[in-house]
């Protein structure tokens, strides 16, 4: 049971990272480039407006980590075996290794996109590539993922889950309870199912 519930982690673990990373070239190919007017070698005057393409790129990326997140905590809910703490934990680590994927990959999406000129000519406008610029906005995805899984669960009638399994990891299942060979003690026989007392002797001993 407890390797069962591990895998199912490790999957949900590794299909939270792949959809950052697939979220990672989305938010490359989508985010606004910043455009500058090169006014002498080595020095660039930002164009009006072209600044509040900053904040639209991170907006963009808070977005799309925030959808990420919700689709891949209730995606990770719909695998029963492995739900519990260890799932909770599991989808937090990966929330945030994946928002650190996606910046990663889409930082570099963008940089192929519009590479960064090494010298450009006086008057010329070039575009540099889109970038997050602070690591704050890399806690959206994990926080908004544990908060989408402890409503799930304290929405949940069962104590279980659901999952079939209790315990810390989720692995120890109760015993079922077989009542075959179970007496009743001395007297109770004397009631019957429906309440009703029977007077008929009963044997002792």
């Amino acid at each position: 049971m407890l390797r069962r519930e591990l895998i199912g982690v490790g999957v949900v673990m590794a299909a939270v990272l792949v959809a950052s990373a697939a979220a990672g070239v989305v938010w490359g190919l989508l985010a606004p480039t910043e455009r500058l007017r090169v006014t002498q070698p080595g020095r660039a005057a930002v164009l009006t407006g072209e600044s509040l393409h900053l904040f639209d790129a991170v907006g963009m990326f808070l977005c799309i980590g925030a959808a990420v997140a919700v689709v891949s905590a209730v995606g990770a809910w719909r695998v029963r075996i492995a739900r519990g703490p260890a799932l909770v934990l599991g989808v937090l680590l990966a929330s945030g290794l994946g928002a650190a994927v996606m910046m990663w990959i889409g930082e570099g999406v963008a940089g192929l996109r519009h590479p960064r000129p090494d010298d450009p000519a006086v008057g010329q406008i070039v575009a540099l590539p889109a970038e997050v610029g602070t690591d704050l906005a890399l806690l959206v995805q994990p926080f908004l993922a544990a908060l989408v899984l402890l409503f799930l669960a304290a929405l949940h009638p069962a104590a279980d889950l659901n999952s079939g399994a209790a315990g810390l990891l989720g692995d120890l299942r109760p015993a079922d309870f077989d009542d075959g060979d179970y007496r009743l003690p001395y007297g109770a026989e004397e009631y019957r199912p429906s309440g009703d007392f029977d007077p008929s002797s009963q044997p002792r001993g």
